[in-house]
Formats: structure tokens, sequence, C-alpha cells
């Protein structure tokens, strides 16, 4: 399998859904400490493809919000 078939495989395991959780407070260095995206990528995230947003949900480590809430 290609490197670009393992990322794409690795990058399936995480949801394209928005990690936040309406708790937007940045740290000093520009990093949400709710969802822990940075400005940028939060800024960015409505532009994102697929892609890009489960890659900074598998830098993050976010698997998807508990449902049961």
């Amino acid at each position: 399998m290609s490197d670009t078939a393992n990322s794409s495989a690795a990058l399936s395991a995480y949801p394209a859904t928005s990690p936040c959780l309406k708790v937007c407070v940045l740290d000093m260095g520009a990093e949400c400490r709710g969802c822990r995206r940075t400005i940028v990528e939060i800024g960015n995230w409505s532009r994102m493809t697929l892609d890009e947003r489960r890659a900074v949900n598998q830098r993050i480590g976010f698997r998807g919000h508990d449902e049961k809430r």
C-alpha cells in the first residue's frame, strides 16, 4: 500500500465534524483550551476539505463527541 493510501486510511478513522465544545478560550500559544485547534484552524475550518478537517482532528486526538450527554 502506498504512503498516500496509508495516510488516507489513517485519516478515515477520524471524523470530519468540528471538535468545538463552545468553550472558546485561547491560550498563549493561540490554541483553544476547549477544542485544542489553533486560531488559524478555527478560522479556516469552513473552507477545509474533509481530509484537512480529519487531519486536524487526528492531530488533536478528536474521535467524536460523546452522544450520551
